[in-house]
Formats: structure tokens, sequence, C-alpha cells
């Protein structure tokens, strides 16, 4: 039987060391709620005792792997979310979707920092593939996430105000703005003994509005630590699992912790402070004239 090598209690968070699909199999079938993974890219990054350059198809099957000793452990209302670059997106869409769950979104996380290279197009963004065993029986909480319109925060349309949330959507697809930018360099965030980290609004927003308090989390490639954390300050149980033993103690010290951008600001509440909105656009007013002689969205087009 496997033990976790680091636990806590209330809500129980308990923190594995090994290969993810070891433990997988060890954990009962359909027992958790939500799963997150940001597995390794195969990018030739240090994560401790991992080799991160195997050889293509290896690396294929052990993205199979992984994927079906997730699957074996999702509930049937559950929700399954996997981070993935470019390159192994396609792969995992198909994957999952032979193994009988629905594609619900493909969000993209974009970020305004991307490494510079002249080779190609800078690369600003990674995919946030969402499935989920049954459409109509998953759990899904949009109340929990949402932000400001665009309506309301660039044009102030009053009209934004007589619906059933005066001025909040569910958030787009793309997500972007304050604080989902990459965690590097001097972030507050930032975990040092880590190379690749997801910032915890991120992970806020997948948990708040894909489980509920005391639902069962799982992460089977912890890192820095981010899935748990986040989940613990939100109430929700939660298992992380870790090859490198070094990242796994590093990682169970930030549980500890705690996160730092929802105590900051007051989220760890059930319920969230005011959103803000993500738009690169500013405020635009409408004014008489535009009113006049609408476009057709009923809105001037300048930026004055």
């Amino acid at each position: 039987m496997v033990k976790p090598t680091y636990r806590l209690e209330d809500p129980d968070t308990e923190v594995y060391v090994g290969d993810c699909r070891a433990v997988l199999q060890a954990l009962p079938e359909k027992s958790v709620d939500l799963v997150f993974a940001d597995p390794p890219f195969n990018w030739d990054v240090p994560y401790g005792e991992w080799d991160d350059r195997k050889p293509r198809e290896e690396y294929l099957a052990f993205t199979y792997q992984w994927l079906d000793a997730c699957l074996r452990v999702l509930n049937d209302h559950g929700s399954f979310w996997v981070n993935i670059p470019d390159d192994t997106a396609a792969e995992i869409v198909v994957h999952l979707k032979k193994r009988g769950l629905t594609m619900i979104n493909w969000c993209i996380w974009h970020f305004r920092f991307g490494q510079h290279r002249t080779g190609n197009f800078i690369v600003s963004k990674v995919h946030a593939l969402y499935f989920a065993r049954d459409r109509k029986n998953r759990i899904w909480v949009p109340e929990a996430v949402l932000e400001p319109s665009d309506r309301a925060a660039i044009y102030g349309d009053p009209r934004t105000r007589r619906t059933k949330q005066p001025g909040l959507r569910v958030p787009l697809d793309v997500w972007y703005g304050p604080l989902w930018g990459r965690i590097q360099g001097n972030n507050k965030e930032r975990r040092k003994e880590h190379q690749n980290q997801i910032p915890e609004v991120y992970l806020e927003r997948i948990i708040r509005a894909c489980s509920k308090e005391g639902h069962l989390v799982l992460d089977p490639f912890l890192g820095s630590g981010t899935t748990c954390t986040v989940a613990r300050a939100l109430r929700r149980r939660s298992i992380g699992i870790e090859y490198s033993s070094r990242n796994a103690a590093s990682a169970f010290a930030r549980i500890q912790s705690g996160p730092i951008r929802l105590q900051a600001a007051g989220l760890a509440a059930p319920r969230p402070a005011p959103p803000e909105s993500n738009s690169f656009m500013i405020h635009r007013r409408r004014s008489s004239k535009s009113m006049a002689n609408p476009t057709p969205d009923g809105f001037e087009t300048s930026t004055q």
C-alpha cells in the first residue's frame, strides 16, 4: 500500500513522492472530483531526478499512460484539466476523446512575457484543456468565478445592471490580465527551487469553477505545489504526486505556508473579493454622438 510522504489535516492534504503512474494505481477508483495536470513538457528542463529529454515516442507513451491512470481515479461527475504547450496538445485531445471524455473548453493561458527567439514567433501561450466525463453531470460552479463583462468594464453600459449578475460574466476562454503572467524573476509567488510555476489565480479559477468545499483535487505533477496550496486555502481536500523528493519537500513547505495572492487579496474565504476586469481595453464612455450614429454594437469606436 502506498502511503503519503507528507500529510496535513483539515482539510486532508497528501503529498506522495514517486512516479505518478504507480501512485495513481494504488488510489481508489473514481475517488477524485477534479484532476489538474501540468506535466513535464519534454523541453530538457531540470526537474530534479526526472529525465525531461525523452525520445518523442517514449514521451508520448508516458503521456498516454499517466492520462489513463488519472482517468481511472476520476469520478463520474469529475473534471480533468491539462496544462500543455503546442507540442502535445493535439495528441492529448485526441486521446481523451478516444477514452470517451467530452471536451468542455479548449482555453488558452496567455502571458505577455515569452522567451525571446528569432526562428519563429515568440510563444506567449499554453493550452488549458478542460474535459469532463459527462457535460450534464459535471461539477460546475460558474458563479464562483464571475468577472466584469466588457460592456460593464469598458463601455459602462447601463443595461448590464439589469442582468441576474449585474455587470458580470463567466470568464472568456483566453486567460490573461493582472497576476496572470509567468511566475519568474522577483514575482512574489516565485519559488527559487522550481523551474516552472503556474500563477495562483490560474488554479483558483479552475478549483472554484470545477469543485466545491470538501471535494478531492488531484495533481499528478505537483511541482512547486500550487494546486494543493490553493486547494487547501479554498477548503478542498487534495493529493499531490511529485517524482522529485527535493521538489516534494519544497512544495510541502509552501503548502504549509499557504498561498500569497489569495491571502493578500482576502480570497481564501468562501466568497472571493470583487473581481477586476482583465480586458486589454481602456474604459470608453458612450457619447450622445455615438448614440445618434451607433456602430453595429451600439458603441463609439474612438478611444478618446
